[in-house]
C-alpha cells in the first residue's frame, strides 16, 4: 500500500484540471475588417479533396495553413457545409441577455461586476476598435457562453507524436454542471443559483477506467465564484481525488495552471483553448475575419468509434464538414512574468463564442502551439443516433440549442507532438437538482457512478 505521498498519488493528483474544466451574434466591429466572402464559390455538400485545398487557403488562420501538412492529407474528403448557419442559444439564454442587460461591467483586474446570467455584454454593443475593455468584454462571453447545464461523456486522452499513438493515455467518463447564472426562469428568484446563496461556479468530476492501474480514481473539483476575483483576492479551486488502491480521499493542490499537464503539450489553461481565469491575462479584441473551421460533426469519433481515422498525425479533422464562420480574433497576453507564454492568440466564433481556434507563442515569440476544435450540434441527427435521444431537452429549455465541442487537438510545431481529447458524445446533462446535490457531494467519490 502506498502512502499518500508516493509516486501514486502524485500521478493521480497531475490528472487533476487535466479534464475536468474540458467539460465546463456579430459584434459592432467595423464592416471594413470583414472578408466579403464572394469568392467563396461551393455549395453546402460540395466534397474537396487534397488537391483544391489551395484554393480555401485564405480562408484558414495564417499559422494553421502554413503547418496545413500535419491537417490535411492525401485522401482527405471535406464536405462544405451551409455558411454563417444559424446557431443560436435557446430562448431561455437569450431572454436572460435582454433581461440584465447594463448590468454587467468590468471591474478591478479586468473582473466581471453584477453579472447575473445570460450574455454580460451583448455582443452586438461591442465596439472593437473604440472600446479598450472590448477584448475583456468578450472574455467573459467566452466564459459565460450558453453550454447547456453542463457535460456528460465519455472521454479519450490521446498523444501523438508523428503520427504515432504514444502510450500515455486516459479513458473514463467526465461531467461538469454549472451552478450559477442559470437563465432558466426557474432560477430567477434566486438570481441564477442551483441552489440557494450557492458559492460554487461549477463543479467537475471524472473516473478513470483506463490504463488499469489508475481505474477507478474519481476527482472532484469545485471552482468558486470567487474564483474569478482579482489577481489578490480570487480563491483556487479546490480538488478531491479518490485512490481505489489505498480506498482513501484526498485533497490534492493545484500546480500552476499554465504548466504541462503530466508531460503532454496541454497547459490547464490550454483546455477548450482557454479554461482559465480571466484576470491573469490583458485582453485586447484584434478584430473579426471569415474562417472555415469544423462546426458540426457528420464523423461518429470515440466512444462511437474506437479506430476513427484521423490522418497521418492523427491530428486531423480534414474529412468532416468544415462551415465558413465569422470569427473574432483576442491576443491573451499573461500578467506573470513566469508564464510560458507570450501571447495566445484566440480566434473565437461570433455567433455561439464556441473557440475554433488558437495560437500560442513562446516567451521568444515564436508559435509554439496550434489548438483547434470540433464541435456537434444538440439539434441535428449523428448517423443513427437522434438528437433528442442523445441530448434531450428540460425544464423551459425544450430544445438544448447547444454546439458542443466533442473533440480538440493540440499541435507543438516545435516538437511534432500532440494530443487529442475526445468525446464525441458530449451532452449536456438535463438539470435535476435533487440527483445534482447527490453528484456534488465530496463522498460520492467513494461509491463512484
Amino acid at each position: 500500500m502506498k502512502t499518500p505521498g508516493s509516486s501514486q498519488n502524485r500521478a493521480s493528483g497531475r490528472l487533476v484540471g487535466a479534464l475536468g474544466l474540458a467539460v465546463v451574434a456579430l459584434g459592432a466591429m467595423g464592416a471594413s475588417e470583414v472578408r466579403e466572402d464572394a469568392s467563396f464559390r461551393f455549395e453546402p455538400g460540395h466534397v474537396l479533396g487534397h488537391k483544391e485545398l489551395e484554393t480555401l487557403r485564405d480562408w484558414f488562420p495564417p499559422p494553421f495553413w502554413a503547418h496545413r501538412q500535419h491537417f490535411f492529407f492525401e485522401g482527405i474528403r471535406m464536405e462544405v457545409g451551409p455558411p454563417h448557419r444559424d446557431y443560436s442559444p435557446p430562448a431561455a439564454y437569450r431572454d436572460a441577455t435582454q433581461r440584465n442587460r447594463g448590468k454587467a461591467s468590468v471591474g478591478p483586474d479586468g473582473t466581471l461586476l453584477g453579472y447575473v446570467s445570460g450574455q454580460p455584454f451583448p455582443m452586438a454593443e461591442i465596439q472593437c476598435k473604440a472600446d479598450p475593455q472590448a477584448g475583456t468584454k468578450i472574455i467573459w462571453n467566452f466564459v459565460h457562453r450558453w453550454q447547456g447545464a453542463g457535460v456528460q461523456a465519455d472521454f479519450r486522452y490521446t498523444y501523438w507524436d508523428r503520427g504515432e499513438q504514444l502510450p500515455l493515455r486516459y479513458r473514463g467518463t467526465t461531467s461538469a454542471w454549472l451552478l450559477k447564472h442559470r437563465p432558466e426562469p426557474q432560477f430567477e428568484a434566486t438570481g441564477g443559483d442551483v441552489f440557494e446563496d450557492e458559492l460554487r461556479y461549477a463543479v467537475v468530476g471524472f473516473e478513470i477506467d483506463d490504463p488499469p492501474e489508475y481505474a477507478g480514481t474519481r476527482t472532484l473539483t469545485y471552482r468558486y465564484a470567487k474564483s474569478f476575483g482579482t489577481l489578490d483576492e480570487f480563491q483556487p479551486e479546490d480538488t478531491w481525488v479518490y485512490l481505489r488502491e489505498i480506498r482513501r480521499i484526498r485533497k490534492v493542490s493545484q500546480t500552476q495552471r499554465h504548466s504541462a499537464i503530466s508531460g503532454t503539450d496541454f497547459s490547464f489553461d490550454d483546455l477548450m483553448t482557454f479554461s482559465g481565469l480571466p484576470a491573469q491575462y490583458e485582453w485586447k479584441c484584434l478584430g473579426n475575419t471569415n474562417v472555415l473551421a469544423p462546426m458540426n460533426t457528420t464523423v461518429a469519433g470515440y466512444p462511437y468509434d474506437e479506430n476513427g481515422q484521423f490522418g497521418p498525425s492523427g491530428l486531423s479533422y480534414g474529412s468532416d464538414r468544415w462551415e465558413l464562420r465569422r470569427a473574432i480574433r483576442l491576443e491573451m497576453t499573461p500578467k506573470d512574468d513566469e508564464h510560458p507564454y507570450s501571447k495566445k492568440e484566440i480566434w473565437i466564433d461570433s455567433q455561439t463564442l464556441q473557440p475554433l481556434y488558437s495560437f500560442a507563442y513562446d516567451r521568444k515569440g515564436a508559435l509554439w502551439k496550434i489548438i483547434y476544435h470540433n464541435h456537434r450540434w444538440s439539434e441535428d441527427d449523428l448517423g443513427p443516433v437522434k438528437a433528442r435521444d442523445w441530448y434531450p431537452g428540460w425544464e423551459n429549455v425544450p430544445e438544448p440549442r447547444d454546439l458542443r465541442i466533442v473533440s480538440e487537438a493540440i499541435f507543438n510545431v516545435q516538437t511534432g507532438t500532440g494530443n487529442r481529447l475526445d468525446f464525441w458524445n458530449s451532452r449536456g446533462t438535463p438539470l435535476n437538482p435533487r440527483s445534482l446535490r447527490r453528484y456534488v457531494d465530496i463522498q460520492r467519490l467513494r461509491r463512484g457512478r
